[in-house]
């Protein structure tokens, strides 16, 4: 009898280990990925957010209403200043701790502003006269465009800068994504970004505790329909994946702080790869316009952010 339970014991964990190795993500983790699988476009019935980005609201067309804020109000840069932001990485701000922001429609080669009239009222040209480069901000970059009134716009690395009138005090991002045109400055006049996180790593949320965010900051979620044991297995594809995005496959070498077991990607049915944690598959949410965002959380009482080890955040399994 010892015999026969010692001998089954040993069947079971070897099956265990083979479910590990072969089954969970049959693949090693050393494959990359360069973007998250899917669209973010709006897709009915799975989790469409009301929760817009920002600033997103457009009152007169170009995300900001008449109100007049101190950001909105004409003055010089002054000294430029770079600022750490939880959400962006490093923004560049005026003399007075304003975010400055590049719009997409503009060039920087060679130096256009695309932004006159109403659009100028809601994002406040910054006059070049008076700008001075600060600690972390390289005085070669900064530049002047004329405008279609004639008066000189500074540049940062050809693009020119703006003030938003719904940012109301020195530190405000209120315009980051507005119309998915506008962006916070970095300090070489690229958009401000969390570049430099690892593919996966481990974000505190003020409200959540600890979650997993991607290379961009934007949250993980886990979705309860999905299955990790035998073999990884995502319940969401069609509409479903344009509105959660699957996170693409990051090497193991690329994450901090996230739980080493079962952290593998595997192949989903349209022959697509995709990240998992503890075997999980794991993806981001359309919903979410910037990182820090958990406008996912707990949609439909089936979508959760990510912990380390791969549990669903608020929800038991």
């Amino acid at each position: 009898m010892k015999t026969s339970w010692r001998s089954a014991s040993l069947v079971a964990s070897a099956a265990a280990v083979l479910a590990l190795t072969t089954a969970c993500g049959q693949e090693n983790a050393t494959s990359t990925g360069a973007q998250n699988v899917g669209a973010t476009s709006a897709a009915g019935g799975y989790g469409t957010s009301t929760t817009a980005g920002a600033g997103a609201d457009a009152g007169n067309g170009y995300g900001a209403d008449s109100k007049e804020s101190a950001a909105a109000k004409p003055g010089v840069a002054g000294a430029l200043a770079v600022t750490e932001s939880v959400k962006l990485g490093k923004v560049l701000t005026d003399g007075s701790g304003f975010t400055l922001y590049r719009f997409d429609k503009d060039t920087a080669e060679p130096p256009k502003s695309s932004c006159d009239g109403a659009c100028a009222t809601a994002w406040p040209p910054v006059p070049a006269e008076g700008a001075e480069a600060a600690t972390g901000v390289d005085k070669a970059l900064l530049g002047e465009v004329t405008r279609t009134d004639g008066t000189k716009q500074l540049t940062i690395g050809g693009w020119p800068m703006y003030r938003y009138a719904k940012d109301t005090k020195a530190g405000d991002t209120n315009g980051q994504n507005v119309g998915g045109t506008w962006f916070a400055s970095a300090p070489d006049g690229k958009k401000a970004t969390l570049a430099s996180l690892p593919g996966l790593s481990v974000r505190k949320d003020p409200k959540l505790g600890d979650i997993v965010v991607d290379k961009n900051g934007m949250t993980v979620y886990r979705f309860m329909k999905d299955q990790a044991w035998p073999v990884s297995k995502s319940a969401c594809v069609g509409a479903c994946l344009e509105k959660w995005p699957a996170v693409a496959p990051v090497s193991e070498d690329d994450t901090k702080g996230v739980k080493k077991k079962g952290l593998m990607p595997f192949t989903r049915p349209d022959g697509v790869k995709q990240m998992s944690v503890n075997c999980w598959p794991i993806y981001t949410f359309s919903g979410d316009s910037a990182p820090g965002d958990t406008n996912g959380q707990g949609v439909g009482g089936t979508w959760y952010a990510v912990s380390p080890d791969g549990k669903p955040v608020g929800a038991a399994e």
